[in-house]
C-alpha cells in the first residue's frame, strides 16, 4: 500500500496520526520505557494455539481510543519484516500500524492472546502504539524473536 492509501485508510477508520515527525504521537512514551514478551523467547518451541503474554514497564495499558497520557496498547507484527522495515516503511512510524493477518491489534487493551498458527517457524515483534495506533518508537518496539510450533 502506498503513503497516500495507507493515510487515507487511517483517516477512514478513524485512526489518523498526523504527518508530522514531531507530533505524530497522541503523547511520547515515558522515560526508560518498554515492552517485552513475558513467556516466550526467541528460539522456543510451542504448541498450537500459542499464548503470547505482553509485558509493559514504565506506562500502563488502556483500550485504543482511550485519550489518557502514559498508556497505549499492544501489537503483534507477525511473519512480516521488523517494525519500519516492511512494505511501508518508515510511514509506520507516522501513520500508524495497519490490520490485517501480519499486524494484529490488542486495542481492548489486552495483555495476554491466544494465536492459533500452524507448524512452522514464524516471526513475532510485539509494537506499542498510543490511542491511535502510532507506535511510540524504537524504545517501545521489541526485537523480533523466532518460535517454531510443533
Amino acid at each position: 500500500m502506498n503513503k497516500i492509501a495507507l493515510a487515507a485508510a487511517f483517516a477512514f477508520s478513524g485512526f489518523a496520526g498526523t504527518a508530522a515527525a514531531d507530533d505524530h504521537l497522541a503523547w511520547p512514551a515515558s522515560e526508560g520505557a518498554y515492552v517485552y514478551f513475558i513467556n516466550l523467547e526467541d528460539g522456543a518451541t510451542v504448541k498450537s494455539p500459542v499464548l503470547v503474554q505482553m509485558g509493559v514497564n514504565g506506562m500502563g495499558v488502556a483500550p485504543a481510543g482511550i485519550e489518557k497520557e502514559g498508556t497505549g496498547h499492544h501489537h503483534i507484527l507477525l511473519n512480516r519484516a521488523p517494525m519500519g522495515e516492511g512494505e511501508d516503511g518508515a510511514d509506520e512510524w507516522l501513520y500508524g500500524i495497519p490490520a490485517d493477518e501480519n499486524h494484529i491489534h490488542y486495542g481492548g487493551g489486552q495483555t495476554e492472546a491466544s494465536l492459533d498458527l500452524p507448524a512452522g517457524t514464524h516471526t513475532l515483534q510485539m509494537v506499542f502504539g498510543d490511542m491511535n495506533h502510532v507506535p511510540f518508537g524504537e524504545q517501545m518496539v521489541t526485537d523480533v524473536i523466532t518460535i517454531t510450533v510443533e
